[in-house]
């Protein structure tokens, strides 16, 4: 079959189903790098290769996910796949793009949290790990310059900024299990400034509901597990690192899932796996439950970014120019930007050798002075992690 026919257009003059379960699949094994890769490459298919999609749509769709909480770039391609075949092409492309990196961070699970694992294993694991703090640094400098840009150019808007900022980066170095409720507390306050004199209408007092009582309604095993994946697909804003500070404090000091070696492991995982960076959760679950918590853990979290987009996607237009939306995540930016960046320190202290210290440094210097990418760097330190490991170094 040609490559024009592979791609061409079924009877009724759609995209076909199997090009879009192709295409995705390969997609998910290709997208190293996370969300910026993840964009690219969804671009150069769908909008400049096979021209499915304009390009200002491409661009209104990129904009419209980043107002959405849960990961970006995994609705972006749910979105592309359900703006070709609807529901149908939807489930098939998200599926298809999410499954490869699934497959493949459930598998290192198995290897990186066995009873006994290899020596050489536990080093590359201790390596990537002393990584990972300067890759949550990474993440929130990245987003540092738009949401600066978006609070506002006076001294008070600037002001409220960095509070925020403060405010997220203290809840996830403290607070942990209340992050949610911190970011939610943010955007809430910015749209009660904005709102000078007039009152919150019912409606938006009662979408903060949710988060509050759901907080209060695991309390352990699969209930838990459960609540620490919806938080992480449905009530996390701001990108895919944003689920450290919220599942970090659950896993290793609520729950006892794993250690926190364990849990800077799982980070790094979900760094150099391929597809999305939320797949980290499915870690998590492992640890919690083994194949079967992981799976649920997946499910639970990804869940919300097919319902965002198979029940919203005709709605996207009105989300964009909804002002509360747009004031909320105005106020929520700033700290989750905080919170990302003050997850660092409780990934630090979860440090278990004093080797590990240089190796951060180390990375620090290749994200921010060099400029080098994470998935390399975290690569880079895992093979240090298992030289120093065979030079006989306890890990």
């Amino acid at each position: 079959m040609s490559g024009e026919d592979e791609f061409g257009p079924d009877r009724s003059g759609r995209v076909r189903l199997a090009t879009i379960g192709k295409e995705w699949l390969r997609l998910g094994c290709i997208g190293f790098g996370g969300p910026p890769t993840h964009i690219a490459l969804l671009r150069r298919l769908c909008v400049e290769e096979q021209e499915w999609i304009e390009a200002k749509e491409f661009e209104d769709a990129i904009a419209t996910m980043n107002l959405l909480p849960g990961p970006a770039s995994t609705q972006l391609a749910i979105y592309c796949a359900w703006r070709l075949r609807g529901p149908v092409g939807a489930v098939i492309g998200g599926l298809c793009f999410i499954v490869p990196g699934l497959v493949l961070i459930l598998a290192l699970a198995a290897v990186f949290l066995a009873r006994q694992p290899p020596y050489w294993i536990l080093g590359a694991a201790a390596g990537a790990g002393a990584a990972v703090p300067s890759v949550a640094l990474n993440a929130a400098w990245g987003f540092v310059p738009a949401s600066w840009k978006r609070i506002g150019i006076r001294h008070t808007e600037k002001a409220r900024w960095v509070g925020y900022g403060l405010v997220g980066g203290g809840a996830a170095a403290t607070v942990g299990p209340y992050l949610v409720l911190v970011l939610l507390a943010c955007g809430a306050t910015e749209i009660l400034v904005r709102r000078v004199g007039r009152p919150m209408s019912p409606g938006s007092v009662r979408a903060f509901i949710p988060a509050v009582v759901l907080h209060g309604a695991a309390v352990g095993g699969l209930g838990a597990l459960a609540w620490v994946a919806f938080k992480v697909g449905a009530l996390s804003y701001g990108g895919g690192f944003v689920i450290v500070p919220l599942m970090q404090h659950d896993a290793v000091t609520t729950y006892h899932w794993m250690t926190g070696a364990q849990f800077l492991n799982a980070v790094a995982l979900g760094q150099v796996t391929p597809g999305p960076v939320v797949q980290t959760v499915a870690v998590v679950g492992y640890a919690a439950g083994g194949v079967g918590g992981g799976l649920l853990a997946a499910l639970i979290a990804f869940s919300p970014s097919f319902a965002f987009v198979l029940v919203g996607g005709r709605h996207f237009d009105q989300i964009r120019a909804n002002r509360a939306v747009d004031t909320f995540l105005t106020g929520a930016g700033p700290a989750v930007i905080g919170a990302i960046a003050g997850s660092a320190i409780p990934l630090g202290l979860a440090f278990g050798h004093l080797w590990q210290i240089p190796v951060l440094v180390a990375a620090l210097l290749w994200l921010f002075v060099l400029r080098w990418g994470v998935v390399s760097g975290l690569l880079v330190a895992g093979a240090i992690g298992v030289v120093i490991a065979l030079a006989g170094a306890p890990v």
